[in-house]
């Protein structure tokens, strides 16, 4: 195996090690995938502002996230049948968060359960909700999460109806695989990932197989799902929500400047500007294109995250620099687990992190806390 030295090589092993069907879930958008690529390209035109001469000693990474200290401004966004990447996913990334000192989000639709994240780690992590048409049942995985310990609820409000995404439709997509040759074929073929998924007890959506009314097993879960998305979500809905939870409360999904401006009057604590990892609507704007209007719009009265294309710790000073607090990492974080287990998780966080530390040391500057536009190259800057 060659040497492991950014995300891109972990990508490349996944590939390698994840049957297909998981792997592109994972590494795709919808539709043309236009916005999933403007994620990712956006960040390049964006040049930084190289300083000399400068004490460069002593520099720190840590900071605040909704009022939690982490070692870098980065949070384990919220994948989707992380599980199906590597046997007990959520488990493993969990710890690897953990023991890096940042947190980990745990998706509505993960594999392993809430409970089963907090029996397996010590630290907090965070909760993704998905409002259901059911409210009991989503009221429930509120409390469920209060009692696991969780510091933070992450409503994502951009996933109301499923956007078409062309390579789920061709792969059959479902957890676990059925068996159809195709199937069959594909997970033979990653004879590693099936002796791990043989160990485990964890192959469907462990939050909800149990827990929703009349869910079972996977063919009853098939149609809950497909009905249970709930198109008339709505702002007025975030008042129960965030009175039932009570905790810090995070909302994900902004992408337009009047949204950011309502999201502020619901008292939320934090709102990350995000489409959903180009997953959602295809041919809406990269998220990095509109966090700078949306901080100037909203950032002295909430705090502004950013998710969606990050595959560098440049790509995190970017972020930071245009006014985010923090930024989610995705695909980064899923490359490493389909890879390499754990250890590849952490991987993916020492390479962004030593990938920070060392552009914000060339830009001059020693905390990052301290980026700023002012790190950004401008054309005739004095």
């Amino acid at each position: 195996m060659s040497a492991i030295v950014e995300i891109r090589d972990l990508e490349r092993l996944a590939r390698r090690r994840v049957p297909k069907m998981f792997f592109e879930y994972a590494n795709s958008g919808s539709w043309t995938e236009s916005t999933f690529r403007a994620n990712i390209e956006d960040f390049a035109p964006i040049r930084l502002r190289q300083r000399v001469a400068v004490d460069m000693t002593n520099r720190s990474l840590e900071t605040t996230m909704v009022g939690q200290k982490v070692a870098m401004p980065v949070v384990l966004a919220p994948i989707g049948m992380c599980g199906m990447q590597r046997a007990d996913g959520e488990i493993l990334a969990a710890k690897a968060a953990a023991d890096f000192g940042v947190p980990f989000t745990l998706s509505t639709m993960s594999i392993c359960s809430i409970e089963d994240v907090a029996a397996a780690t010590k630290k907090p992590f965070w909760f993704q909700l998905y409002v259901m048409r059911d409210r009991e049942f989503a009221g429930d995985l509120i409390d469920r999460a209060k009692a696991a310990g969780c510091s933070a609820l992450v409503l994502t409000l951009d996933l109301q109806i499923l956007g078409q995404r062309h390579n789920d439709l061709r792969n059959g997509l479902s957890a676990p695989p059925r068996f159809t040759p195709k199937h069959i074929w594909q997970v033979a073929t990653r004879p590693g990932w099936c002796m791990r998924m043989a160990g485990t007890r964890q192959r469907t959506f462990g939050n909800i197989v149990g827990h929703a009314k009349g869910v079972d097993d996977l063919s009853s879960l098939t149609s809950w799902t497909a009905e249970q998305f709930d198109p008339k979500l709505n702002w007025k809905d975030i008042e129960w929500i965030k009175k039932r939870w009570g905790g810090p409360l995070i909302l994900k999904g902004i992408l337009d400047v009047e949204d950011a401006r309502t999201a502020v009057k619901t008292g939320a604590d934090a709102i990350i500007v995000s489409n959903h990892g180009g997953r959602q609507l295809d041919g809406a704007p990269s998220a990095i294109s509109v966090l700078p209007e949306i901080v100037e719009a909203v950032g002295d009265k909430i705090e502004v995250h950013m998710d969606g294309g990050i595959r560098s710790g440049q790509d995190v000073l970017k972020a930071l620099c245009l006014g985010a607090r923090g930024v989610m990492i995705g695909r980064a974080y899923v490359f490493g687990l389909g890879a390499m287990g754990q250890a590849g998780v952490r991987m993916s966080l020492d390479i962004i992190a030593k990938e920070l530390d060392m552009t914000m040391a060339l830009c001059g500057e020693r905390k990052v806390t301290d980026l700023s536009r002012m790190n950004l190259y401008h054309s005739g800057q004095q």
